[in-house]
């Protein structure tokens, strides 16, 4: 199986005339993702080989085989050397195809109508599960479901059967360079004394307003090259993720919280002025102009933070490996960085956390034969349960698992992870993913469509407000035959 020609093919021939999304957030499947764009690294590590011809043709004629529909591009790599390491020590067949970022739920959609459809794939959360519940098989069974630390991380559906696993809790919020907010705090008139003096939204727009005005005498005293304080809040596909499903996470989690409740059919937007205000210190704190928005990346934020030429940076801690990888010729170092709560000016947010949760779960496809099922069972627990396996989750991608085999040097070494630990520690409240919850793809796309006219000035802040509230009842009523 020409398994890294496969992988580009996906990769590049799904990008153009799709739904754009979260690189680790898209309806039915999902981060941020990020938390967590097609990643360069998806590309450039595959070959040249073509007529390649059905996804799986070339998998091995006899015994079940596991072709794996991998949400994450960032782990790619990863994941191809796993399932190269797993085949040679077995014998048994694992291909890892990864879709470009955004265009998960599309190339799933694609690739189950195929004849040899993927044996593993991957929900984001109920409304996930919604779109695929007839092809996930039970997996209460399993060796890995005795393995979960808590049964908050099975995907049950509405028989009470467990339809998904989560793989990896992950978090995200507000990275920042402690290292330049620290030097920032030592000028005259600094507006914070120290980094931890930001615990709500007043005090981190008046610290990014002093940096965006003050970046010539910043960089002449400690020899930065800051362009603003936030990095691009860029609305390619592959960046705009962040903002209308991870940020817009905000307002959702506080409405939800108000009225207790965990989903809803028809949002009321109470917090969209939160959401406005964050937005606007965004792209106007920024290294760049509103007007150019459209074309920023992913990559382009992700290199801005790098390179030193912003101080804060909306992502997650699958961010963590890209940051500090030496290949990427960074200036941040792991001791450099840490990661603040997204603060929105809700009342009581000086006791908010950072954004805890998943929408990573694994199924199986029940549609598929007894061998390649069984076969993809066996896979799943020694991921989880090999030193291998282990180790390429935890230090490899960085990820934090919800299973209780990993342990000791299976414990991700990610100081964003430890930072919600300490969060956690001092009693704060993470805030809960609720996107979700999220009624579909097309709702996400409405909101980025009128943030991005709201920046460039061609449109205004009711739209965004009516793509919010009047979007979600009509994605809603479509999406549950109303």
């Amino acid at each position: 199986m020409k398994k890294k020609a496969l992988s580009v093919m996906l990769a590049t021939a799904m990008t153009a005339g799709l739904f754009a999304g979260c690189g680790n957030t898209s309806t039915g499947t999902d981060a941020a993702a990020n938390t967590g764009d097609t990643k360069t690294d998806v590309q450039s590590e595959a070959g040249t080989e073509s007529g390649a011809g059905d996804t799986k043709s070339e998998m091995a004629a006899s015994g079940g085989s596991v072709y794996y529909l991998n949400f994450k591009p960032e782990q790619d790599k990863a994941w191809q050397a796993l399932a190269a390491t797993y085949t040679e020590q077995t014998g048994t067949e694992v291909t890892v195809i990864t879709a470009a970022d955004g265009t998960y739920e599309q190339t799933l959609k694609s690739e189950m109508a195929k004849e040899e459809a993927p044996t593993l794939f991957q929900v984001n959360g109920p409304v996930g599960l919604a779109n695929w519940k007839d092809y996930c098989m039970d997996l209460s069974g399993s060796e890995i479901y005795t393995h979960l630390t808590s049964d908050d991380f099975a995907l049950k559906n509405e028989a009470g059967e467990v339809s998904g696993i989560a793989y990896v809790i992950e978090t995200y919020g507000i990275i920042y360079n402690k290292k330049i907010l620290t030097d920032y705090c030592t000028l005259d008139n600094a507006v914070i004394s120290a980094p931890e003096d930001i615990n709500n939204f007043e005090t981190l727009k008046a610290v990014a307003d002093d940096i965006q005005a003050r970046l010539d005498e910043i960089n002449d005293a400690f020899g930065y090259d800051l362009q603003g304080a936030f990095t691009s809040a860029g609305m390619d596909g592959s960046s705009d993720w962040r903002f209308k499903t991870h940020l817009a996470n905000l307002p959702i989690y506080y409405e939800y919280k108000d009225k207790g409740i965990n989903s809803t059919d028809a949002i009321e937007g109470t917090y969209l002025d939160n959401y406005k205000q964050v937005w606007d210190l965004y792209i106007t704190d920024s290294t760049c102009e509103p007007g150019v928005l459209s074309s920023k990346t992913g990559d382009e934020a992700e290199s801005e933070f790098g390179m030193e030429e912003a101080v804060f940076y909306q992502n997650g801690t699958w961010e963590y490996g890209n940051l500090t990888n030496p290949d990427n010729g960074y200036l941040v170092t792991a001791d450099d960085l840490a990661m603040m709560p997204i603060y929105i000016g809700a009342d009581g947010e000086e006791n908010q956390g950072l954004c805890t949760g998943s929408e990573n779960y694994w199924c199986v496809n029940s549609q598929a034969s007894a061998e390649d099922t069984q076969a993809t069972l066996d896979f799943l627990s020694w991921v989880i349960g090999s030193d291998e396996g282990r180790d390429s989750i935890a230090n490899t991608m960085g990820f934090t698992t919800p299973f209780d085999t990993f342990t000791g040097e299976y414990v991700a070494d990610n100081v964003f992870i430890q930072q919600d630990a300490a969060y956690l520690a001092d009693g704060k409240t993470p805030v809960s993913w609720n996107f979700s919850t999220i009624p579909s793809e097309t709702w996400k796309d409405g909101v980025g469509s009128a943030l991005l006219e709201y920046a460039q000035g061609t449109g205004e802040w009711d739209a965004v407000v009516s793509a919010f509230v009047d979007g979600w009842a009509t994605e809603y009523a479509a999406a549950n035959g109303q």
